[in-house]
């Protein structure tokens, strides 16, 4: 039988050198972590194994390759005196919220159960507390980094703080990050409330979200979640300390009557917030999508954006079955300014408050992609053309929220990208990380 050696180098097709590649997997790790065909697929199209996109082949592989699953290195660790928590990359938010509460304590990940830590942070990671403590990626003391030469480094302020800086949005360019020290967050209970609206309450809410933005979200510790969707409204509001009456800040909110109050105003733990927002998720269908847009604030055009957008959906709806949401998140200042005090990030956020649109659709059949997709596509265009025109546009892009054909890495402008593409070539001089994955938002492809 010929070596593992000479089969690698007589392989020609990508199916040949993907065989000896598992076999050499194989033979150095045992079957017991090397799982070769018939493979269990629903691991292998798993969108959330430790990632955070339903981008075809971001998270998974195509119809050859190695897919290295992270889910095992799921440790959950708390410092003895509690100000940071060491999580492996693999684990999900709710579990780590679960370990973490058992001391008391918190971190900045992701707001739902499900999501894998280390996808989420490598693109940012948006928090229901992102507005009083900066993005999941501001709060990284220190990621564990395997390098493309197999070495393990440690990237933070003081050591490797080049990678650390890309690491924080820069995506899957430098290295398979094992393990993640996150600084814990002086907060254990919350006030949160979440109601629900009909739809046509949807444009009359987008006004009391800007007034909220404008207004009052300078109260760092207040965030809104406005989540619309074809049938129905849900708005979360969240503080980040117990409170004995809801908040004045969301005052602007008062005005439009709920149909439904599906969590009355309470005080809870951030990992009890999770749970129950967990659990109104639904599942994920056959297919699904996302996608990212920014602007300034400006009630007039987010309800303008909103109409056509509504219009738009609901004749795909009808056509495929498709459900899909329009979805805004205030971004503050604060939240800019966390990132300046731990290292900086490769993101090159404008200055001044800001919102990121984003979207997520579910559909069934293979044969309505476009048309599915086409909505979202549209509202983009829509958005971009309109704050153009007002002076409103930001071409910034949320990796966390970033289609397939969108382009986040080349949305954090010229310098950074430059930079980014600088950190890569040091710490992966073969470039094996661009020319060996198979998806992802690759500096090679920006």
């Amino acid at each position: 039988m010929r070596s593992l050696a000479t089969r690698y180098a007589l392989a020609t097709t990508p199916a040949e050198i993907v065989e000896v590649a598992c076999l050499t997997a194989l033979s150095s790790l045992g079957d017991a972590q090397v799982d070769t065909l018939p493979l269990n697929n629903a691991i292998v199209q798993e969108n959330w194994s430790g990632g955070h996109s339903p981008n075809p082949t971001w998270s998974s592989v195509g119809s050859n390759g190695i897919l290295l699953d992270l889910r095992r290195l799921d440790s959950i660790a708390v410092s003895s005196d509690g100000s940071v928590a060491s999580v492996g990359s693999g684990a999900r938010w709710g579990d780590v919220y679960a370990a973490l509460d058992s001391h008391d304590a918190a971190v900045i990940g992701a707001r739902l159960p499900t999501i894998g830590v280390g996808g989420s942070i490598l693109g940012g990671g948006y928090h229901h507390l992102s507005n009083e403590f900066g993005l999941a990626a501001d709060n990284a003391k220190n990621f564990e980094v395997v390098l493309s030469n197999g070495s393990l480094v440690n990237a933070n302020s003081g050591e490797h703080s080049d990678l650390f800086w890309a690491l924080k949005g820069g995506g899957p360019n430098f290295g398979v990050v094992t393990r993640y020290d996150l600084y814990t967050v002086p907060v254990h209970d919350a006030w949160v409330q979440m109601t629900v609206y009909a739809p046509d309450d949807a444009p009359r809410l987008l006004s009391a979200f800007d007034e909220w933005q404008r207004s009052q979200a300078a109260d760092s510790k207040s965030n809104a979640d406005l989540i619309i969707s074809l049938d129905f409204v849900v708005l979360i509001l969240v503080c980040s300390e117990p409170r004995a009456q809801p908040p004045a800040v969301f005052q602007p909110f008062s005005a439009v009557t709920p149909f439904q109050l599906a969590i009355p105003p309470t005080n809870l733990t951030l990992h009890q917030i999770m749970t129950i927002l967990g659990s109104t998720a639904s599942g994920t269908p056959a297919r699904h999508d996302y996608r990212g847009h920014s602007s300034r604030i400006d009630t007039n055009l987010t309800q303008q954006v909103y109409s056509f957008w509504r219009e738009k959906a609901l004749q795909v709806r009808q056509a495929t079955g498709a459900s899909q949401t329009f979805v805004v998140q205030h971004v503050s200042q604060h939240l800019i300014d966390q990132a300046s005090k731990n290292g900086g990030n490769a993101l090159a956020l404008a200055r001044g408050p800001q919102q990121w649109w984003t979207t997520t659709i579910d559909w069934e059949r293979a044969e309505d992609d476009d048309l599915v997709r086409s909505v979202s596509i549209e509202i983009t265009r829509k958005w971009e053309r309109l704050a153009r025109e007002r002076g409103l546009h930001l071409p910034f892009v949320f990796m966390n929220d970033a289609s397939r054909d969108q382009s986040p890495l080349a949305s954090y402008g010229l310098r950074n990208l430059q930079r980014l593409k600088q950190v890569s070539k040091l710490y992966d001089p073969s470039q094996m990380f661009q020319m060996l994955q198979n998806g992802g938002f690759l500096l090679s492809k920006s």
